[in-house]
């Protein structure tokens, strides 16, 4: 269960409260951009200890002058000169390489934003959780490569885990409708990408422009990607798994078009408790910064007399055959869900640089499961370490498998 401290201070405008403290890690991402937005609102009630990035220094510089920030990380060691000079006559501490960013994520702060992207992001999540303050994840591999190990400890620390991405944002606003022991499922939505109505073999010569052509939301162009083959619901599916500690029998997938409901959880007397909202990052973050209030969020308003339909579909595991993998993965689990997540990055980039077909990705990942499974990659990791050593095996394994004429993937 997502674990709450009681302690994280509530909100308000008084003046006699002090604003809550923020640090955002991967500031210059879209998460962190969207919370750019919504911090730079609400100037008198939250300070800026600590920035992120990986070596956008502009941004970052940027960024941290707005927002008053303490200290500035990029993840990079060659930015470092570039980014204390972009910083100069400010009182802003820059700092660079893997240990700033860990730094960034360890400096005292009510709230921690972990939006690093990939593996990376790993470290210096874990690093903020072992401070056993709040943290709003938005990274999906900190609990899909490693969910119970980052679950785990979590709750030794006493640290709250709020999620940010919008499915898992809205079930936890949907549970607080009722006690985890009355929740029969949850359900997580899908808007169906741009490839929902397509055939299998249009699907299969599918380019890279029309498969970065979101119907609804706009995304990074990995998380896009992976909108558009599904396999975006299975890591949601994984994470849900770790977050709510529900068994993935419980938590099944629906496809949504309209991307109006983002979650929904029934309950055991057959209550359905949904969460609404239009399809804008800004509104889960916002949750995640007021919680446990609410805060005025400049995202655009549901009109509800406008919308002429909120339609649910079955995915399709034979077009769309991810979201059977990631259920595979849950099930066999171990280090099933880390080579899941590893090769699914290989086989995306491979994608966008136009060295594989769009169909291949989801075939390249299943060799790569049956690939580290024939080589005995099986136990769960025990650590953030064997995590990233489980993940470069398996990138190394799809990475073999991509250039191999005979895995079929061309």
């Amino acid at each position: 269960m997502v674990t709450i401290a009681p302690r994280l201070r509530r909100q308000t405008t008084s003046p006699e409260t002090a604003p809550r403290t923020i640090s955002v890690l991967g500031a210059t991402g879209s998460i962190g951009t969207s919370t750019f937005d919504l911090l730079v609102r609400q100037r008198d009630r939250y300070r800026v200890e600590a920035l992120s990035a990986q070596r956008n220094v502009e941004a970052l510089a940027k960024t941290a002058i707005e927002l008053g920030a303490r200290f500035a990380a990029v993840a990079e060691p060659d930015c470092y000169a570039a980014l204390k000079e972009a910083l100069s006559g400010s009182q802003i501490t820059a700092a660079a390489g893997a240990d700033a960013v860990i730094e960034a994520a360890s400096r005292p702060a009510d709230l921690i934003v972990a939006s690093i992207s990939g593996a990376a992001g790993l470290a210096p999540t874990m690093a903020a959780i072992e401070r056993g303050t709040a943290v709003a994840i938005a990274n999906k591999e900190c609990l899909v490569c490693a969910g119970a190990l980052f679950m785990r400890r979590a709750a030794e620390k006493g640290a709250t885990i709020l999620p940010v991405d919008s499915e898992h944002n809205a079930l936890f606003q949907a549970m607080a409708a009722g006690r985890r022991s009355d929740v029969r499922r949850l359900i997580l939505t899908a808007s169906g990408g741009p490839f929902r109505t397509w055939s299998a073999e249009a699907i299969r010569n599918a380019t890279r422009e029309q498969a970065l052509k979101h119907p609804n939301w706009s995304m990074g162009a990995k998380v896009t990607i992976d909108s558009a083959t599904l396999m975006n619901k299975g890591l949601e599916l994984i994470e849900a798994h770790h977050l709510f500690q529900m068994p993935a029998r419980d938590i099944d997938v629906y496809v949504h078009p309209q991307s109006i409901v983002h979650g929904i959880v029934e309950f055991r007397d057959g209550s359905f408790i949904a969460q609404l909202g239009a399809p804008d990052m800004r509104i889960p973050i916002s949750h995640c910064l007021a919680w446990p209030e609410r805060m005025d969020d400049p995202a655009r308003r549901l009109r509800l007399e406008e919308m002429a339909s909120l339609t649910f579909e079955a995915p399709d595991l034979v077009r769309f055959p991810a979201l059977r993998l990631a259920r595979t993965a849950i099930e066999e689990g171990g280090a099933a869900p880390t080579v899941l997540n590893a090769a699914n990055e290989v086989a995306v980039a491979e994608f966008l640089a136009g060295r594989l077909g769009f169909a291949a990705i989801p075939t390249l990942v299943e060799a790569t499961l049956d690939a580290a499974a024939r080589r005995g990659i099986v136990r769960e990791p025990a650590s953030v370490e064997e995590a990233l050593a489980i993940d470069r095996t398996a990138r190394e394994i799809a990475g073999t498998l991509t250039s191999s004429a005979s895995a079929g993937l061309h």
